[in-house]
């Protein structure tokens, strides 16, 4: 245990004073603060500015000009016949929309959008729908119904979510926080993952490589010096994380008390009318970060924090294993590919299935899987799954990281010392039988 200690002191001391790490940690955090306030700033502080467009509407048809009406930020304005050399010199008109003569509702519509500019997938949403409403309107007209019932017809659906446990008590949920939150943490575990074991597989290559692992494995056993650099390395990881979510977090509050929110302070965020910063944003914004405060963040840090360390352990040591069997980084390709596929299918199948469905079986079973289980396990964990599962499948982890050890020290306690060859599969197998 001592020998282990020593190899993780040198692999963690090693690395954090290093300027590069020094410099992307205090950066990271601060680039990450920048670019979530300028987006708060520009959605909350400009969300009033934006430019009305005047769009000359030459309706030959004659079944729009009298009807439709203009969405937000979007200025129709009827006109016989706009020509280009009009479009072209007048300064205050945008585009020019024109419907054809022979246009009736009963044939699909098509509108001639002509601007000096390229149309805006808001817009170009805002325009359909309104014209959309025109012609169902006057499809229902023609049907017999008034226009009193048509306008009675139009509604509006909003699910406000609350989740019951079972001693009765309930909270603000919602799907898209949930979803989001998930992934963010998942993907901060996948690429922590490949990050840090991929150093740990160049440092083993680079220390073979230099004959460098001979001198040290006469004063330190092979297992020793593998548990060493994975553990070291992970340590790396812990620490360059903590000291992002604590400047994060400081960084996030200075920018929250200049653009005038307390994001803490639920209270302020549901009386969004008092507050006149507030008052601009969406009330589906507001929505969304009341549910976002109503998550339940000790676990899903205590979750979030076994997974980061279990997962980078598990293939920390695959990865540690892999690197003690080559000689250099090429010939790694094909022991990483089966090692690398089941992070690459968890981390492509959570963003649709998983996330879909995180109650569901294969969301279930793959949160069981130790392959699979730290990036498809956060996914489902804002969606509160039933603690059994959760305890089943950390348990099904630790062990597996002990196995996967093993299984890793054998492998790495032959390939340390051989050179010149390159193993195959089945020679990597006759390597986990090997007696001292």
């Amino acid at each position: 245990m001592n020998n282990i200690g020593i190899v993780t002191s040198r692999e963690y001391l090693t690395r954090v004073k290093k300027k590069s790490f020094i410099l992307m940690t205090l950066l990271t955090p601060l680039l990450i603060a920048v670019f979530y306030g300028i987006i708060i700033w520009v959605n909350i502080g400009q969300s009033g500015s934006v430019e009305q467009q005047n769009i000359v509407l030459v309706d030959q048809s004659g079944v729009f000009s009298e009807r439709i009406v203009s969405p937000d930020n979007i200025r129709f304005i009827p006109q016989k016949s706009f020509s280009i050399d009009e479009l072209i010199y007048t300064d205050s008109i945008d585009a020019v929309i024109t419907v054809a003569k022979n246009y009736t509702i009963d044939q699909p519509l098509t509108l001639k959008y002509k601007s000096m500019g390229s149309l805006s997938v808001n817009s170009n949403a805002s325009i359909k729908d309104a014209f959309g409403t025109v012609i169902r309107d006057q499809k229902l007209s023609t049907m017999g119904i008034e226009q009193v019932a048509i306008d009675s017809l139009r509604s509006s659906v909003e699910i406000s979510q609350v989740k019951v446990d079972e001693n009765g008590n309930t909270k603000t949920s919602n799907a898209m926080i949930n979803s989001g939150v998930g992934m963010i943490l998942s993907m901060m575990i996948y690429f922590f993952i490949f990050l840090y074991g991929v150093q740990v597989m160049k440092g083993v290559i680079e220390e073979k490589t230099n004959r460098i692992v001979e001198l040290i494995v006469s004063t330190v056993k092979p297992f020793q010096l593998m548990m060493g650099k994975v553990i070291g390395i992970a340590l790396v990881g812990l620490t360059q994380l903590t000291i992002w979510i604590v400047l994060s977090g400081i960084l996030m509050t200075i920018i929250g008390v200049i653009v005038g929110i307390n994001f803490m302070d639920i209270n302020e965020l549901k009386n969004a009318a008092q507050n006149p910063d507030l008052s601009r944003m969406k009330l589906e914004d507001l929505e969304l970060l009341t549910a976002l405060q109503s998550l339940p963040f000790a676990k899903l840090f205590v979750s979030f924090l076994f997974y980061f360390v279990g997962g980078y352990l598990f293939y920390g040591a695959l990865f540690a294993a892999i690197g003690s069997a080559v000689d250099n980084e090429t010939d790694t390709q094909q022991f990483m590919l089966p090692i690398t596929m089941p992070l690459v299918f968890s981390i492509a199948i959570s963003f649709s299935l998983i996330s879909g469905d995180p109650h569901g079986t294969l969301a279930t079973w793959m949160s069981m899987i130790p392959l699979t289980s730290p990036i498809v396990m956060m996914v489902r964990i804002p969606f509160e799954p039933d603690l059994w599962q959760v305890l089943l499948s950390m348990t099904i982890l630790v062990v597996s990281i002990i196995g996967v050890t093993w299984m890793a020290g054998k492998i790495y306690r032959t390939g340390i010392l051989m050179y010149g060859k390159k193993p195959t599969y089945k020679e990597l197998a006759k390597w986990l039988f090997y007696k001292n």
